[in-house]
């Protein structure tokens, strides 16, 4: 229906991705603010089921063809102009993924309308649509009314926790069929998983994670010394693993893993928005860095505005010395 805000649901190897369920929390605040339903569009092959658990959306669009087995973001955004040329809705909300990545951007284009990337927030503000949305890593915010619908909205995770987009109710489910008779321009052969490293970060309870703020790979034994300590283990972001101080198999973040420990010290990290991906689900964040505006501190149950470097080895002394 015409001003329906949709979502469209992310999945990966046959299994819906947390920020889904982030993008409909979201979504149904917005839907309840302009008082319009909030639909769920899964786009896909053989993978009718996974619509059961989109209850917080008032209605799921299904779109079934071959063509959307793989994620090949040209494919789905092909799909989702066919649809929303049909349909004429007010927002469409897509996850920005590595599945989905470059989707909401040819969406836009194809259908002429604004395209807001790296949106951490949307509302309704005087009958209108703004969007809170993140540059630079982070480090600037800007807030977006785009002036044409439907706005095409390129979520970066965390805009509101995974939870609030459960439910347990069964939505009403509609199949769409799409035509996608063009013969799309990048085919996917197969994938190649990364090496296994020698200890599974995503099972450890205590992770130390270094940034650039350590300087140098020298500096790199003061944060293996407090994860010692602490009886964890190491990692870091990006930045790090790119100069090869650490090895890929422990980079945390968009690009490399996922984890959720017990335990996250970040040591010099600055909180770019590919890094939050990978750890803002853990349960107690501490973050360190010298800069007081470090986006990390957006998200750490605990900051301390210090040198990581002065820090870390006083930290690891007083933790031995706790332990006896």
């Amino acid at each position: 229906m015409a001003g329906n805000i949709w979502v469209v649901a992310d999945q990966w190897q046959g299994r819906l991705t947390d920020i889904t369920f982030e993008a409909l929390a979201l979504g149904r605040e917005v839907a309840d603010a302009f008082k319009v339903p909030l639909e769920a569009v899964l786009l896909g092959h053989g993978c009718a089921s996974l619509a059961e658990e989109l209850g917080c959306a008032d209605n799921v669009i299904y779109a079934e063809h071959p063509a959307l087995a793989e994620p090949v973001p040209e494919t789905h955004a092909r799909a989702l102009a066919e649809l929303a040329q049909q349909r004429q809705p007010r927002a469409i909300v897509i996850p920005a993924t590595n599945t989905n990545w470059g989707a909401n951007t040819l969406l836009a284009a194809q259908l002429g309308v604004p395209g807001l990337n790296f949106v951490v927030d949307l509302k309704a503000v005087d009958g209108a649509l703004e969007a809170r949305c993140v540059l630079y890593g982070g480090k600037i915010q800007v807030r977006v009314q785009p002036r044409k619908e439907p706005a095409v909205i390129g979520l970066w995770p965390g805009a509101r926790p995974a939870d609030q987009g459960r439910s347990e109710r069964k939505p009403s489910v509609e199949q769409a069929p799409v035509s996608l008779a063009a013969e799309p321009k990048v085919r996917l052969k197969r994938y190649i998983e990364p090496e296994a490293g020698e200890v599974d970060l995503t099972r450890q309870d205590i992770l130390v994670a270094v940034g650039r703020g350590i300087q140098s790979k020298d500096n790199l034994e003061l944060a293996e010394e407090l994860a010692r300590a602490l009886g964890g283990e190491i990692c870091g972001s990006r930045p790090v693993v790119d100069q090869g101080w650490l090895p890929l198999s422990r980079q945390i973040g968009k690009s490399g893993l996922t984890v959720k420990p017990k335990l996250y010290l970040a040591l010099g990290i600055s909180g770019a928005p590919e890094h939050v991906e990978g750890m803002k689900g853990s349960s107690l964040i501490v973050a360190v860095n010298t800069d007081p505006q470090a986006p990390i501190f957006n998200i750490a149950h605990y900051g301390v505005v210090a040198d990581a470097l002065e820090l870390a080895p006083a930290l690891a002394e007083a933790v031995r010395a706790r332990k006896g």
